[in-house]
């Protein structure tokens, strides 16, 4: 244990012997670092090395090379390695979490939940995998004489670019599949939690998966992404919208597939028959969970005038009575943001809309006292579509109320924005709530919860729709997005041509007669 300037006793997992024993895997032939922060204090824990183009070149033919064999392996003994992998990754969540606590400043509630994330993953695709992945016989044009097999194929080598907010469960989940389906992968992390994606790499190494298929290049973004773009057969980037777009648009010219989960601007509405004390309940961890550094979390509510100042009373006073503090314990509600420099922008937002006439219920300042990137849980009313957080993504604990009069005005309330992540609906009529839910213009919509009923759902794809993204995780589609298809056709016998000294027109008739048959027999 290691005891900080502050009073915190740093996990015995964040030794120093250890976090370089993680960061030794990440090439970095130039001898640049960038220093690692503990985000609680400010405290450089190491030296992360940083990737250069030929690092990178060289990381991509590694890869390549382990992924022939790794393809070439049955699908059985491929998913045995994640079976063993699923034991140790449950087994050492709480290192996990304490990896995923040094580098983010997140509470301990959320890291130990991240943790959870990539054996969930594990448990779904270790299920439908192997059927997936099996060769599916098909009918061809000709009835008994001609069969089509759809064959799926690994795309070769991913390339995935996660996020600082998830960086466990985006960098890992989003690989999991990948790996299942005979890719090798090569991952970017952020720079500033890249602790909890290695140590994932290595309990996977563990559990069997060869070495060389799991590569890992670390830089900042404009630095590394061109490059692993331009090496990579698929990439799967989760970040903001604005670099999504840059990120689409070198696949396009490449023509490479890509996913992309990008920004949101989420909305919530709350009905007039919800339960109000599970509504505020849901908000506070819609707004501040994560410390509102979730794509997925909530950042406008609307609420009906007959119950808007109820609710607002009873949020306003659990926002301030959230435990805000640093701890590596389950004891606070909400711990810091990521960093000084992004509270920096969550406060530029903050200062934006009370300039132009938005009142701050409770927060809405820096907390210094408490760490460097700590920033109070903040509601604000009064906000409107010329102020920062009226349009844009804030990705920090600040949150908007609003007034509506009719259930269509906040159908169109919700819906006035470029994004279309996620929404939420709350009302004690599921009937009702859901026919509110099936207008809204969002990738996933929760009734009666915030989020994590939608994104815990493994079988069913997750995506946003409008600037929020292109393409799903989850779901087969979230495997299946990183094969190729093969048709494999088989004519058993020369007839899709007339025979020999047959007239064309003889055939043609034939040919037309068999499709008029085909289709009264229902033969595809």
């Amino acid at each position: 244990m290691t005891v900080t300037p502050l009073g915190l006793t740093r996990p015995a997992s964040a030794t120093d012997a250890f976090l370089r024993q993680l960061v030794a895997r990440v090439p970095g032939s130039a001898g640049a670092t960038w220093p690692l922060t503990e985000v609680y204090t400010g405290d450089v824990l190491v030296g992360l090395p940083q990737s250069t183009p030929s690092d990178i070149e060289q990381a991509f033919a590694v890869a390549r090379e382990a992924q022939r064999k790794w393809a070439a392996t049955p699908v059985k003994e491929r998913l045995a390695v994640f079976k063993r992998a699923h034991a140790l990754f449950v087994g050492n969540a709480r290192t996990v979490a304490d990896l995923i606590q040094v580098e983010s400043g997140k509470n301990r509630r959320m890291a130990i939940e991240e943790s959870c994330d990539p054996p969930m993953v594990m448990s779904h695709y270790l299920r439908r995998a192997a059927k997936l992945l099996a060769p599916v016989k098909r009918g061809g044009p000709v009835p008994l004489l001609t069969t089509s097999t759809e064959i799926r194929q690994p795309k070769g080598v991913v390339g995935i670019i996660a996020p600082w907010n998830f960086p466990f469960a985006t960098g890992i989940s989003d690989a999991v599949p990948a790996l299942m389906a005979g890719n090798a992968v090569v991952l970017k992390p952020d720079n500033k939690t890249a602790l909890s994606p290695l140590y994932g790499i290595r309990m996977l190494e563990e559990a069997g998966l060869p070495e060389g298929l799991f590569q890992v290049v670390c830089g900042e973004g404009p630095d590394v992404g061109p490059t692993l773009i331009d090496h990579a057969d698929y990439v799967m980037f989760t970040g903001s919208t604005a670099t999504g777009k840059v990120i689409g648009e070198q696949a396009g010219r490449n023509l490479i597939g890509c996913c992309l989960e990008l920004g949101g601007k989420n909305p919530m509405i709350v009905l007039e028959d919800a339960n109000l004390a599970e509504a505020v309940a849901g908000a506070v961890f819609g707004a501040f969970g994560n410390t509102g550094q979730i794509c997925m979390h909530v950042e406008r509510i609307y609420l009906p005038e007959s119950r808007y100042d109820e609710f607002k009373d009873a949020y306003v006073a659990r926002a301030r009575a959230l435990d805000v503090r640093a701890a590596y314990d389950f004891g606070p509600e909400m711990g810091s943001l990521v960093s000084p420099d992004h509270l920096r922008r969550v406060q530029s937002h903050v200062d934006d809309a009370v300039a132009k006439g938005a009142t701050v219920l409770c927060g809405g300042k820096p907390r210094p006292d408490l760490g460097p990137a700590f920033f109070e849980p903040t509601i604000l009313e009064g906000v409107t579509k010329d102020m920062l957080c009226g349009v844009t993504e804030t990705f920090g604990p600040v949150v908007a109320l609003y007034r509506y009069r009719t259930v269509d005005d906040a159908v169109a309330l919700a819906n006035d924005t470029d994004y279309g992540l996620n929404a939420s609906v709350w009302g004690r009529n599921a009937a009702a709530a859901r026919a509110v839910a099936a207008r809204i213009e969002s990738g996933n919509v929760n009734i009666n919860d915030i989020l994590a009923t939608a994104y815990a759902s493994k079988g069913t794809p997750s995506g946003g729709v409008k600037n929020s993204g292109v393409g799903a995780r989850h779901g087969d589609q979230g495997l299946l997005k990183y094969t190729d298809v093969q048709n494999l056709a088989v004519l058993k016998k020369q007839v899709m041509s007339p025979r020999p000294g047959q007239a064309y027109e003889k055939y043609v008739e034939g040919m037309l007669s068999g499709l008029k048959m085909m289709r009264r027999l229902r033969i595809r």
